[in-house]
């Protein structure tokens, strides 16, 4: 089978890559990529694991072939902090206790910064609409939900100052 070169951006950074064309996204991630943030769930795009941020929109990257994100911006769970600073949501999800396994936690964050970049205050059932199709096994999502309005108020404190 023949490999085709792919040139996109991921994390703010040029990748280029060589890729079997039915190799999906996720695959190209966390195998050729290295970057095991994005998590391999039910791989039939129900569960919201493997989310990651195309073109800053969410997007399950275990639909979406590798090829089709020829040129666009990719965003996984690793580009959020800023070096040794964790993002404003990424601190909230630590300082509240909304990651209990983790499995889940990538994609909720991906998919509450792509919500908060476009409402950078929801309502509680706001946050819930967004990430309804990220499934988490542990919380129960209360605290999930307090921990992204608290990351929107620390992210809106940050565009304060």
């Amino acid at each position: 089978m023949r490999h085709a070169q792919l040139a996109l951006s991921v994390n703010g950074e040029a990748v280029e890559t060589s890729v079997a064309p039915y190799k999906t996204l996720l695959e190209v991630l966390r195998e050729d990529l290295g970057l095991t943030g994005t998590k391999h769930g039910c791989e039939l795009g129900e569960c919201g694991a493997c989310a990651v941020l195309i073109d800053g929109e969410p997007q399950l990257s275990c639909l979406v072939l590798a090829l089709e994100c020829e040129a666009r911006e990719i965003e996984t769970v690793e580009g959020m902090a800023r070096g040794a600073q964790l993002h404003p949501l990424q601190a909230a999800f630590a300082d509240l206790g909304a990651a209990q396994c983790g499995y889940c936690t990538p994609g909720i964050l991906l998919t509450a910064k792509a919500l908060l970049a476009r409402e950078p205050r929801p309502t509680p059932s706001r946050i819930k609409e967004a990430i309804s199709g990220n499934l988490c096994r542990c919380t129960g999502y209360q605290q999930i939900v307090e921990a992204i309005e608290e990351g929107a108020r620390r992210m809106d404190d940050e565009r304060r100052r």
